[in-house]
This record gives structure tokens, C-alpha cells and sequence, in this order.
């Protein structure tokens, strides 16, 4: 089994940064590939970054620019940080953990995620 408890999320003006932080326990992260999803009220789960184990990174377009993932394998955590927020990016967010090594597109390939953590941008 893995858990992944995310963390870092709250209320933040639109122009504001937030650190999400996802703690992995169970296995390993290292040699995984890890997530970064979201989902607002009335809309399907959408990707936002995805990191492999060799660091790989692919970023939604809608976030290019302003956030940033990351992992440190020596503390099994994975970040996601977020600047330049806007008010469209309000969602809970999620971290999720593949089993597989390469990067993965489909959100099926993540065997286990998150409970989520809400994320708010408004004035």
C-alpha cells in the first residue's frame, strides 16, 4: 500500500504563490513517477504536472510558467509550487503515485492518491 497525504493548500489572493507538499509512506517514491491533479466543482479531474523518476516534467498549458513540480527522493515528498495564481486555479488538489518509471499520461496509470488539499485564489 502507499499513502499520500497532501498538504499546503488554503486561501490566497489571485496574484499569490502556495507550496504543495505530498508526503508518500509505504514505498518509496524514488523510482516512481508522481502526479499533480486538480478538479473544481462541476468539472472532470485534469492534470496539471507530472514528474518521472528521472525527473521528466510535463505541465498542463494552463499552468506553463507559474508552477513548478519537484520531488526530493531523501524525504519522499513531492512539491508543486504554484505562482501567479489565479482565480480559475481554485480546485482541490491531488497528488497521485504510478507505479511505472516512465511519465504517465493517463490518470489510470496512478494506482493510489491523495485525500486532496482545497486551494481557493480569490480577493
Amino acid at each position: 500500500q502507499v499513502q499520500l497525504v497532501e498538504s499546503g493548500g488554503g486561501l490566497v489572493q489571485p496574484g499569490g504563490s502556495l507550496r504543495l507538499s505530498c508526503a508518500v509512506s509505504g514505498i518509496t517514491a524514488r523510482i516512481q513517477s508522481m502526479a499533480w491533479y486538480r478538479q473544481a466543482p462541476g468539472n472532470q479531474r485534469e492534470e496539471v504536472a507530472l514528474i518521472s523518476p528521472s525527473e521528466r516534467i510535463n505541465y498542463a498549458d494552463s499552468v506553463k510558467g507559474r508552477f513548478t513540480i519537484s520531488r526530493d527522493n531523501a524525504k519522499n515528498t513531492v512539491y508543486l509550487q504554484m505562482n501567479s495564481l489565479k482565480p480559475e486555479d481554485t480546485a482541490v488538489y491531488f497528488c497521485a503515485w504510478s507505479p511505472y518509471t516512465s511519465i504517465k499520461y493517463d490518470p489510470n496509470d496512478y494506482d493510489f492518491w491523495g485525500q486532496g488539499t482545497q486551494v481557493t485564489v480569490s480577493s
